[in-house]
């Protein structure tokens, strides 16, 4: 069978399977699918465990195989977990067919890989682990989910979340999950459990007044406050704040808002872009100006006409 992350704590309840391959690239998610699937093996008496890190020798995939044929002297019921990370077994592929194989009552074959291509994921083991046992999927977040991801593992640990402390948050670590996990931990010892956060809590536990002040100029654009999303423009750039540093937090603002807007789409895009080339040394200008022209169009102001594009090394020379 086929599982997302979301799906392996039920199905391990109903019962363990003899094999599992946990594929993908995000550390958090899969370090967290493993540690399930070795909770589950260690109560049903599972003690012992031996994991064996592939590489390109032969004998490798030789002592993994004769580690399937020892009895072990202290634990009748063994994991054996196979750490794979180019998802290709190369020359293995016979032998981990037998690895598979061989996975039964007393034998629980973990197989844990980066993500599978699409070769990969049509080979002759990946269908076999799929027949005895089951591929758990490990899918990064995407953007658009992240909070909502946010919410319910903050919930999870006894925490509220206010919709501004999550987007401050979301902001904060960048999409990373292993970032945002440890944030998280932070605030559940910080303030304990049963606990409602707002956007002034979490900041103060942050540390960090310019996300703090990132967060003010994005719900200051949101709200079309077009002066005061240039007040906190402007006191950023007194602070030292880096304008690439800052036009990522607004282009990734820019992708969220959803609705009818008064300056389109295609427009507020070339000045972001033209801000990146400023800000980059690409073309002439000042990338705090062209930061402020950003900030008053999505908050819904035309400002000055856009100058067509000349890359330095395209100007002619005087």
């Amino acid at each position: 069978m086929k599982l997302n992350a979301d799906r392996l704590a039920g199905q391990l309840a109903e019962r363990l399977l003899p094999v599992y391959l946990v594929a993908g690239d995000e550390p958090l998610l899969a370090t967290e699918a493993l540690d399930a699937i070795r909770a589950r093996a260690r109560s049903l008496g599972f003690d012992e465990r031996e994991q064996v890190f592939i590489d390109k020798s032969a004998a490798t995939w030789e002592n993994a195989l004769a580690s399937t044929q020892t009895q072990s002297l202290f634990a009748s019921r063994r994991i054996l977990e196979i750490r794979m990370p180019g998802g290709k077994p190369g020359h293995g592929a016979a032998t981990l067919l037998k690895l598979i194989a061989a996975a039964g009552d007393d034998l629980l074959l973990v197989i844990a890989t980066g993500r599978l291509d699409k070769d990969a994921q049509g080979s002759e083991w990946v269908q076999a682990v799929q027949q005895r046992g089951a591929w758990v999927n490990v899918w990064p977040v995407d953007a658009a989910q992240f909070p909502g991801w946010l919410g319910a593992r903050a919930r999870a640990v006894g925490l509220t979340l206010s919709a501004d402390a999550l987007s401050l948050l979301a902001v904060a670590t960048e999409g990373n999950l292993l970032a945002a996990h440890q944030e998280l931990e932070k605030l559940q010892m910080r303030y304990g459990s049963d606990k409602k956060l707002g956007l002034t809590e979490l900041a103060d536990a942050l540390g960090d007044s310019a996300r703090y002040d990132v967060m003010r100029l994005t719900q200051a654009i949101a709200a079309g406050e077009a002066a005061r999303a240039l007040r906190i423009l402007a006191g950023l750039r007194a602070e030292g704040d880096e304008p690439v540093r800052v036009l990522w937090w607004l282009v990734n603002a820019l992708r969220r808002q959803g609705g009818p807007r008064t300056v389109p789409m295609a427009r507020l895009i070339a000045r972001a872009a033209r801000v990146d080339r400023v800000a980059k040394g690409q073309s002439h200008g000042d990338a705090w100006d062209e930061l402020a022209l950003l900030c008053a169009e999505m908050c819904g102001r035309r400002t000055l006409p856009l100058p067509r594009f000349a890359a330095l090394w395209e100007r002619p020379r005087l």
